[in-house]
């Protein structure tokens, strides 16, 4: 394999989120073919996109499309900064107005937030105080906003097909839900799944179509995520497919033949479809290893088609069409630009190693053809309640890295979803703990390998990546050639101080608290170790960060630059916790691309 550009690998579209309008005929997706991400629609079977929005500061964020298809709410914020506002456009014809004009408060809908009428709207905000997201109800006819639900942090989920009842989320913490039902007739809001004294990950996905209950999915009294059906007459839900692995995606055909579910096994989706009536499954077409998002039937058949998004280590995400009569998939957006050959691309290997105290961490291992004593990098993902899968990671990071002979071991260690609550609860109050001494045994793994350099080893990562970078480069000196850090918390007495409002209780139980838990997390700050760097650092930050303030990164190269350490600092003044400007993205990646090759001893 030669090496190819770098802009071969990072010409790509990226994809938000696609959405059929619901008589199937088209899509509406989100993506940055202009260079910002814009809404889209594009036919289901395929063509040319048209763009919709026309924004070069604002991000489109989230998308709904009322009952009749005529009109699209969207939430977007300018410059990564997240505060997003809500707007309402005429699908036809229309140009996008704004309903929103609280420009420090954070709104988002869901997919379903229009009523089945057409007539209102539902969104959450953190309008009435900071520390709370609150639901409201706007009458889309006369302007009216009403408050449904307030005093906790909640996310509106779908109205019942009858118009009486709307689902709300309540999220007590990323492992902890609780599900309510809301008159609107009365407006008395009840909660259905109460569990006290225990944790319970439960989330409604589609109504029944005779409105009397809903299915959701849930680890309620497991480890990984099932699928249930919640009976509003009786009070109460029941398990209907319980896999081994978390069932992370879910779909009901608005008849309620058809449920559709993708089962993340060990980081690989797999797709099935159930007719609910006969309780067997469709026969499907062989899908490529990767991941698969975003399910939803729709069109005039209902039944028989799905629409899906879905990514592979060769192609980043798009939008498809499941045919299930007859049995074929067809892609209906274009996400590969680059006109690289398959030969272009490294399937990953699913390894397993051996932590501290015999945790047993699954990663994926990259290893360039022909590999001998070549450099590696270690990567982090973010989250900490994330995963890292076999997909088009970072928008060809990877790949690009594998063409110029660099390894790539990208891990989940402990604290990551996709292998069980037990698994993803040990990184709760405990970063800078345990997850340090997964990062040695992943850097020992790299090191053993036959055909790596054991002295050309970086490690990179963003957000909690990022922590997790800055925390190996600093109590782990002699490991790292380089290190590179997005967006990462240097110190987590001030990161926890400054997360939003309404972050803290979740914070508190992730992280810690800055005034109880000071000392504790002082001891684990990458900040306190700053004198023990050794190797050379880049650290990139985005100014508008709301969820890893930029000081969080000032502070750690103030400190390198008046120690006299090598460190570069890159900045973006119009970008948040991440890259929304692909011109931003393009230069985030290849200054970090340079840096690592330049510090690995690699030739570009």
């Amino acid at each position: 394999m030669g090496k190819f550009r770098f802009e071969q690998y990072f010409a790509t579209h990226r994809l938000v989120t696609g959405l059929p309008t619901p008589d199937g005929e088209s899509v509406l997706f989100v993506t940055d073919i202009s260079g910002q991400f814009n809404l889209w629609q594009v036919a289901s079977g395929g063509g040319w996109p048209h763009q919709l929005t026309v924004y070069e500061r604002e991000s489109l964020r989230a998308v709904a499309v009322s009952p009749d298809g005529r009109r699209v709410a969207f939430a977007a914020d300018p410059d990564g900064n997240e505060r997003s506002q809500l707007y309402l456009m005429e699908l036809h014809g229309g140009w996008p107005e704004r309903i929103t004009e609280q420009t420090e408060v954070q709104h988002s809908i869901e997919p379903g937030a229009f009523s089945p009428d057409g007539r209102y709207l539902v969104y959450a905000a953190n309008s009435r105080v900071p520390t709370a997201v609150d639901l409201y109800r706007r009458d889309l006819a006369t302007g009216e906003v009403t408050m449904l639900i307030s005093g906790g942090w909640f996310h509106p989920q779908a109205f019942s097909p009858d118009g009486r009842w709307l689902l709300a989320l309540q999220l007590h913490s990323n492992m902890d839900t609780d599900v309510w039902l809301l008159d609107l007739s009365s407006g008395a809001p009840r909660n259905l799944t109460a569990h006290p004294g225990s944790q319970a990950r439960i989330l409604p996905f589609a109504w029944r179509p005779d409105s009397s209950g809903f299915y959701y999915t849930s680890n309620q009294g497991r480890e990984f995520q099932g699928i249930g059906c919640f009976d509003l007459a009786a009070e109460q839900g029941e398990y209907l497919i319980t896999p081994a692995w978390d069932v992370e995606e879910a779909a009901l055909a608005p008849d309620g033949h058809l449920l559709a579910y993708a089962v993340n096994v060990a980081g690989a989706s797999e797709l099935h479809v159930v007719d609910l009536g006969a309780g067997a499954e469709l026969p499907l077409p062989r899908l490529p290893r990767g991941v698969v998002g975003g399910l939803r039937f729709a069109g005039q058949d209902q039944r028989r088609r799905l629409f899906l998004v879905m990514g592979t280590y060769a192609q980043a995400g798009a939008v498809f069409a499941l045919d299930l009569e007859r049995g074929e998939l067809r892609q209906v957006t274009e996400s590969m630009l680059g006109n690289l050959p398959p030969e272009a691309f490294v399937e990953p290997e699913l390894v397993h190693l051996e932590s501290h105290g015999g945790l047993r961490v699954p990663a994926w291992l990259y290893r360039p053809p022909g590999a001998r004593a070549a450099p590696a990098v270690l990567s982090i993902h973010g989250g900490p309640e994330d995963q890292e899968r076999p997909s088009y990671r970072y928008n060809g990071f990877y790949q690009y890295l594998l063409s110029h002979g660099i390894a790539v071991l990208a891990p989940n260690i402990r604290g990551s979803t996709g292998f069980g609550t037990a698994y993803q609860r040990l990184i709760y109050r405990d970063w800078g703990g345990g997850e340090l001494q997964d990062i040695a045994a992943c850097a020992a793994y790299l090191k053993a390998l036959p055909w790596v350099d054991p002295q050309r080893v970086a490690i990179w990562g963003g957000s909690f990546g990022g922590f997790a970078a800055l925390e190996a480069a600093t109590r782990l000196p002699d490991l790292w050639a380089c290190a590179c850090d997005i967006v990462g918390p240097s110190n987590l007495v001030t990161f926890t101080s400054t997360v939003p409002p309404h972050w803290q209780a979740l914070t508190k139980e992730l992280v810690g608290d800055p005034v109880e838990d000071r000392e504790m997390l002082l001891a684990r700050s990458p900040i306190t170790y700053v004198d023990q760097l050794r190797c050379p650092l880049l650290v990139v930050q985005g100014a508008n960060d709301m969820r890893v303030a930029k000081a969080e990164s000032d502070q750690m190269v103030d400190r390198l630059c008046s120690l006299g350490r090598r460190v570069e600092y890159l900045v973006f003044a119009d970008e948040g916790h991440g890259f929304a400007k692909r011109s931003n993205q393009l230069r985030a990646y290849a200054t970090m691309g340079n840096f690592l090759c330049r510090h690995l001893g690699v030739e570009q």
